[in-house]
C-alpha cells in the first residue's frame, strides 16, 4: 500500500490540547448545561454574541459541529455528546489547577476553641518547622461551628475532640492526648500533694464553669464524672480564665484544666497533676476531604510524628475515645495531598 499522497489532496486537521482555547471550552460546557446561549452568557458573566463566538471557534478548532439549535434550545451532535466528557475534564483539571495556586498564595486558616489551649502550641510548634508557612487562628465554639465551616470552606482545619458520628466528607486523625491538672487553693487539703490520684476526687464537686452545654468538652467531663462519681459544677458565672482562676484560688472551689492550657498566674492558687488514671483530654485535627491546600499534608505529617497513643495501663479516656487514639498510625493513615 502505497503511502504517497498528492499535493492537492486535503490535509487532515490536527488539534492538540495546548491548541485549545479554555474559555471556548468553557462556553461549550456552559451551554451544555444551560441548553441557552442567553443562559451560559449570563453563567459566565459575557454577552450572547460572545458565547456564540467561543462556541464558533471551537468548532472550528475541532472541525466538527457541536450543537444544533431547536425551540427547546441548543442540542448536542453526536460529535458534541463524544466531547463533553472531555471537556468537563480539562475545565475540571484547570479550576483544580487555579484552586490549588490560589491556596498557595493564601494562609492556612486553623481553628482552636481558645488560643490558651495545647491547640495553639502545636500549630506554633509545627509553623517553627515550616516558617514560610503563612497560618490563620480562627476561634469558635469548637466541633459545633467547625464541621460546618469546614464544609463552607472558611476554615482549612480544625483542633477538636470528636463526638458522635462525623459527616463523610470530613476526615479526622487524633493529634494529642492533654493530662487534666487539678486546680485548688493554697489552704485546701490537697494543696500540698506534688500529685492527685483520681480516686482521692470521689465523692468531691469540680466547678467548670466554661463547660458549655452540649460541647463535646462538657461531654468530656461529664463521662469523667460519672466514671469516677465526681459531680462536674457548671453553674456561672462564667467570666473568663482570669475570674476562674481568682475564684479558685479565693475559696473552696476546686476546678480541672489541661496540662498546657495557659492559666493567669494566682499567687493562691496550685495546679496539681491527676494520676492513677490520668484523665487525658482527645484532641483531633480535621479537615474536609475536598481541600486540598497544601500546607495541610506536612500539618499533617508533623502531627502524626509527635502523637503518643493511649495507655491505658496509666491514663482514663472515655469510651468512645479509645479507639481511635490507640490506633496504630503506621501505614493506616494517610494524610492529604
Amino acid at each position: 500500500m502505497s503511502n504517497n499522497r498528492h499535493a492537492d489532496d486535503p490535509q487532515p486537521t490536527v488539534v492538540h490540547t495546548a491548541d485549545l482555547d479554555l474559555a471556548t471550552v468553557r462556553a461549550f460546557v456552559a451551554v451544555t448545561e444551560d441548553r441557552y446561549f442567553s443562559e451560559a452568557a449570563a453563567t459566565l458573566g459575557i454577552t450572547q454574541q460572545a458565547v456564540s463566538k467561543r462556541i464558533a471557534k471551537l468548532e472550528s478548532d475541532l472541525g466538527v459541529r457541536l450543537f444544533s439549535r431547536t425551540r427547546t434550545g441548543a442540542e448536542l451532535t453526536k460529535d458534541g455528546g463524544a466531547f463533553l466528557h472531555h471537556a468537563r475534564a480539562l475545565v475540571g483539571i484547570a479550576d483544580q489547577a487555579l484552586e490549588m495556586l490560589q491556596a498557595r498564595r493564601r494562609s492556612l486558616r486553623v481553628d482552636v476553641l481558645d488560643t490558651r489551649l495545647a491547640s495553639l502550641d502545636v500549630i506554633r510548634a509545627f509553623h517553627q518547622t515550616a516558617e514560610d508557612v503563612e497560618i490563620d487562628i480562627v476561634t469558635s465554639n469548637g466541633l459545633r461551628s467547625a464541621r460546618g465551616a469546614l464544609a463552607h470552606g472558611s476554615i482549612d482545619a480544625a483542633f477538636a475532640r470528636v463526638s458522635g458520628t462525623l459527616e463523610d466528607d470530613l476526615v479526622s486523625m487524633p493529634a494529642y492526648l492533654e493530662q487534666a491538672h487539678l486546680l485548688v487553693g493554697r489552704d485546701h487539703p490537697l494543696a500540698g500533694l506534688p500529685q492527685v490520684k483520681t480516686a482521692q476526687l470521689s465523692g468531691m464537686t469540680v466547678w467548670m464553669p466554661g463547660n458549655a452545654a452540649g460541647s463535646e468538652w462538657a461531654e468530656f467531663w461529664d463521662l469523667f464524672g460519672a466514671a469516677f462519681d465526681i459531680r462536674i459544677d457548671t453553674s456561672g458565672p462564667d467570666f473568663g480564665w482570669e475570674y476562674f482562676v481568682e475564684e479558685v484560688g479565693a475559696g473552696e472551689r476546686i476546678g480541672l484544666a489541661g496540662e498546657w492550657c495557659r492559666l493567669p498566674s494566682h499567687p493562691r492558687t496550685v495546679q496539681i497533676p491527676v494520676i492513677d488514671p490520668a484523665p487525658m483530654y482527645p484532641c483531633s485535627l480535621l479537615w474536609h476531604r475536598q481541600n486540598h491546600h497544601p500546607v495541610l499534608a506536612p500539618l499533617t505529617r508533623f502531627i502524626e510524628s509527635r502523637f503518643r497513643p493511649y495507655d491505658p495501663r496509666h491514663q482514663w479516656l472515655p469510651a468512645p475515645d479509645r479507639a481511635t487514639f490507640t490506633m496504630d498510625l503506621d501505614g493506616g493513615f494517610s494524610p492529604p495531598t
